[in-house]
């Protein structure tokens, strides 16, 4: 391995790389034909994925949860479709086996209850000693709701003032039992600042009352060592940053480019000081791939054949049935795209995924136009416009790669979305971790502490009715005129923010297709 050159003195403090792992589970990333390729239900699967992850120090393991099988044209989407374990199990099992890897999950905050999932939230964060964390998200149709007792429509300012809701009461929760052995004794939370909740601290009892929730009663297990499960959110709209700024530990973001990822950065330490918080209290990670080779040819021709094998014939058809709504089998996915215009009105021809582009007309003609100038095939277009390799070089090109943009500012870490299952990390750990922890920026132990905050470097948790002060504050500023914010913001009457976007389960999925809700 090549010795690097120490920093000087002078230079600015070095900023540490951090790691995380995202299971596959049911995505476009995923490389079925592969030999290699194994169960994503076995629990070994999931084992062998945490083992790999904690042997590489990562930070933590994600899960995604999908509520429905996905739909297309009307059938189960069976090209993606292995099935669906059920998110807090798996998490609780992999408890078991791991010691210092962080557990999140994605559970939606429209298609829960408070109590129920912070209880299961808080009995996770019990079973791993304080390594639990919930990434927060909201759904959007009534497809996914469809088995669910309310139907499962939400309006889009409801579902999202009902999510920071949903968050506040969980604290309000968490913070309520009393501290048990291990546990950690934070302040008591009294009423809030428009004396919606109480948490009585000692002795177990709560009270909230909103318009979303009326509940009152004793929370039933004691403080755990974090007392809050890690607050994960997924989303980049200008409602989503706002939401992460105010309430949430660690943002999953979709920006894997430097530039990007550093403008995405600036914009979301600007929106932490309207909450009266530092840059370091919200971790970013934005989703990754990677292809390693000993040279750099031989990395870029792994990284063609992945994507090859990602973008199978019928794979890349139904993904361009998703953007034109219309049935395509007919077209031979190596001839030139359909001759036929978009039916841009069928949006439900796929089911069960989030659409993140709301206007396909300018991204069909986009792609047309781009389709006739390179006389590229349906799977070729495909192959290019779909997400791409982050990362693709020698381990150390690797290396050098990740630890700019923590340097420069366009991530604090990265979440790792490998194409095999379960064995996708181990190459990267082998080869790519001891590369970071030549340059001194990686750490070669887990910090002491063992909670997820610790591994995060996130400091002690902060009392619900701090969150809910800080968020009243902005919100008085930004009606006065007298608060910075930028970009355009959804808010209902009562001056909710649009917040807690959908996961991504499929962090990679390209910009027509949708993507169930899971990341996010």
């Amino acid at each position: 391995m090549t010795t690097h050159p120490t920093h000087s003195t002078h230079a600015a403090p070095v900023r540490p790389v951090h790691l995380a792992a995202h299971f596959p589970g049911v995505n476009n990333t995923t490389v079925w034909t592969d030999p290699a390729g194994g169960s994503h239900i076995e629990f070994e699967s999931f084992e062998h994925f945490a083992r790999t992850a904690e042997n590489g120090l990562f930070d933590f393991l994600f899960l995604a949860e999908g509520l429905r099988l996905r739909e297309h044209k009307g059938e189960i989407f069976d090209l993606d479709v292995v099935g669906r374990p059920e998110t807090a199990t798996v998490l609780a099992a992999l408890a078991q086996v791991t010691r210092n890897l962080g557990l999140a999950g994605t559970f939606s905050a429209t298609f829960n209850e408070p109590y129920d999932l912070a209880r299961k939230l808080g009995t996770l964060d019990h079973l791993s000693a304080g390594r639990a964390a919930w990434n927060v998200v909201t759904t959007n149709n009534a497809f996914t709701g469809a088995n669910f007792r309310r139907g499962g429509y939400l309006d889009y300012a409801d579902r999202y003032a009902r999510a920071e809701d949903f968050i506040s009461v969980a604290r309000t929760l968490w913070e309520s039992g009393a501290a048990g052995p291990g546990a950690v004794s934070g302040s008591d939370t009294g009423a809030g600042p428009a004396g919606t909740s109480a948490g009585l601290g000692e002795s177990g009892a709560f009270s909230h009352r909103s318009d979303f929730f009326d509940i009152a009663g004793r929370y039933p297990l004691p403080r755990s060592r974090q007392v809050h499960p890690v607050i994960f959110q997924a989303g980049d709209s200008p409602d989503g940053r706002d939401f992460a700024a105010g309430s949430a530990d660690v943002i999953f973001t979709r920006h894997s480019e430097l530039e990007e990822g550093k403008a995405f950065y600036a914009d979301i330490t600007r929106r932490l000081a309207r909450y009266g918080r530092g840059e370091d209290e919200l971790k970013i990670y934005p989703g990754v791939t990677f292809v390693l080779g000993d040279t750099a040819a031989e990395a870029e021709e792994r990284a063609a054949l992945i994507r090859r094998q990602q973008v199978s014939g019928p794979g890349a058809i139904a993904f361009l049935e998703q953007l034109w709504g219309r049935d395509l089998t007919a077209y031979d996915p190596d001839g030139p795209l359909p001759d036929v215009d978009p039916d841009f009105d069928n949006a439900d021809i796929t089911r069960g995924r989030v659409r993140h582009v709301k206007d396909p007309r300018p991204v069909a003609r986009a792609w047309r136009e781009r389709a006739e100038a390179e006389g590229l095939s349906i799977r070729e277009l495909v192959i290019e416009v779909s997400a791409r390799h982050s990362f693709v070089g020698t381990p150390g090109r690797v290396a050098e790669q990740m630890n700019e943009y923590v340097q420069q500012r366009a991530a604090d870490g990265f979440i790792l979305v490998p194409h095999l299952t379960p064995g996708g990390l181990d190459e990267f750990v082998a080869r790519v971790v001891p590369e970071l922890q030549e340059r001194g920026v990686y750490r070669t132990e887990y910090p002491e502490g063992g909670t997820l905050r610790d591994n995060l470097g996130l400091g002690g948790y902060r009392p619900d009715t701090e969150w809910a002060a800080a968020r009243a504050a902005a919100r008085d500023a930004h009606r006065d005129g007298t608060g910075h914010h930028d970009g355009t913001e959804h808010r209902d009457q009562a001056g909710h923010s649009a917040a807690a976007e959908h996961s991504t389960e499929n962090s990679t999925q390209p910009p027509a297709a949708e993507k169930e809700t899971a990341h996010v």
